[in-house]
């Protein structure tokens, strides 16, 4: 009888580690869209708003990531949804249901924010290369190459993995994070207790850390990237653990950034800084220099990384809303338009890095920053109200959950713009 009994217990034991295994080698088939585009939010202008964050306000922001955390799961799933269970992309739902001059205009306005993106990326690279001793007028043309060969001679999956092993090297700011020897109970004492400061500055840099986390550009990244791998409405669960994770990631990475430069810049007194490049100068005589060279080739490393996806992105999703080919798998005789917009981004966003000053590119990347800020409620209302149709998602639609979470969301979004535009006016005003 207990032989039997044993034996019995070791069937179950086999059985279960067979399907475990079969769905964790699911899970890493699926893998990617949902990683790569919440770790794409950890770009330059993201790594510069959370170093400012840290150093400006030490570890008082820290409580905000709880609620962005949520708020980019709910966001990022419903495209990830809709993407899997119509098998379109946002761009091309947006056309079908609300028409072309709508769309027209959307991608318009969407196009001029993603090349302001782009050029505030390679700033980001240029400033990460310098501390590492890299002038400019090496590294940018050198990293626009790559990125242009990169999705010109690659294939989906090919640019997939290398996006994947760019995800890993996001662990130089928990390296760095720890090399700065912060004081991690009261960073998270802070992470659980929210705190409020009532001047424009705390304001203002409140609104940079939530608006820096949510951008219109990833929504219709990440749905046309679940459309162009094919995941499959029976591959659902693992598509939405790739978003989960993904998120979770993406603000881990974030506390990390915000507790170095709190520890170190914040502590020192001296916290104006005008980039990412400077936090990673900073952290130097404060931290040493493993410290500071791991926060600069974590700046390289994002910088590179969305300099690729946010010109694919636009290409994607202007392609998309326009009714033209699209997509890495094609080649450039049969998708023109997709090549030549990722090509121009780069090239353009390149060129502005090498030719302008910095006090002359700043404009060009807050202003994109003001076009994102405008844009993202409307997006979101339109994947409101596409995902809530009953006709294109059948059971798939949002629980009554998601939708108050979601439209929480977009109320806050909207409201924080609102209050954007009146810090400008206010006294001792500080923008991020």
């Amino acid at each position: 009888m207990a032989g039997g009994e044993t034996e019995g217990r070791l069937s179950r034991n086999r059985q279960r580690y067979r399907r475990f295994r079969m769905s964790f080698l699911i899970f890493l088939a699926v893998v990617g869209p949902g990683i790569i585009t919440a770790n794409v939010d950890n770009d330059a202008g993201g790594i510069y708003t959370y170093s400012l964050a840290g150093a400006r306000f030490g570890y008082s922001l820290l409580w905000t990531l709880i609620p962005i955390t949520v708020a980019l799961i709910v966001v990022q799933e419903m495209v990830a949804r809709m993407g899997v269970v119509t098998g379109k992309g946002l761009a091309d739902l947006i056309r079908e249901e609300y028409g072309f001059r709508i769309t027209f205009l959307l991608m318009l306005m969407l196009l001029f924010a993603d090349l302001g993106n782009t050029i505030s990326e390679f700033a980001g690279l240029a400033s990460g290369m310098e501390v590492l001793g890299v002038t400019r007028y090496v590294a940018v043309p050198m990293g626009a190459v790559f990125v242009w060969l990169l999705v010109v001679k690659g294939t989906y999956r090919f640019v997939e993995k290398v996006f994947l092993v760019a995800c890993v090297f996001y662990i130089a700011y928990p390296l760095s994070c720890f090399l700065a020897h912060p004081g991690w109970s009261e960073a998270m004492t802070a992470t659980i207790k929210p705190s409020f400061q009532f001047n424009s500055g705390y304001l203002s840099m409140l609104i940079g850390v939530v608006g820096t986390t949510i951008a219109p550009w990833m929504q219709f990244y990440l749905q046309s990237a679940v459309v162009e791998k094919g995941i499959k409405l029976k591959n659902y669960f693992h598509s939405r653990l790739d978003v989960i994770v993904g998120c979770i990631v993406t603000d881990v990475v974030a506390f990390f950034i915000i507790v170095a430069c709190a520890a170190t810049i914040y502590v020192s007194g001296h916290r104006d800084i005008q980039n990412a490049g400077d936090a990673a100068m900073a952290l130097k005589p404060l931290a040493g220099r493993a410290a500071s060279w791991l926060f600069a080739f974590g700046l390289c490393n994002a910088s590179l990384f969305s300099a690729s996806i946010l010109p694919l992105a636009t290409a994607y999703y202007v392609c998309e809303g326009l009714g033209l080919e699209s997509g890495i798998n094609k080649r450039v005789h049969e998708a023109p338009a997709f090549y030549a917009l990722y090509t121009g981004l780069i090239a353009i966003g390149a060129l502005v890095v090498i030719v302008l000053s910095e006090s002359k590119q700043v404009p060009i990347i807050l202003l994109s920053q003001v076009i994102n800020g405008i844009l993202l409620p409307f997006v979101l209302i339109f994947m409101l109200r596409l995902i809530n149709r009953k006709d294109l998602m059948g059971d798939y639609c949002n629980s009554r959950l998601f939708n108050w979470i979601a439209w929480i969301t977009c109320v806050v979004m909207i409201g924080l713009t609102v209050l954007d535009g009146f810090s400008q006016f206010l006294p001792g005003h500080g923008a991020p």
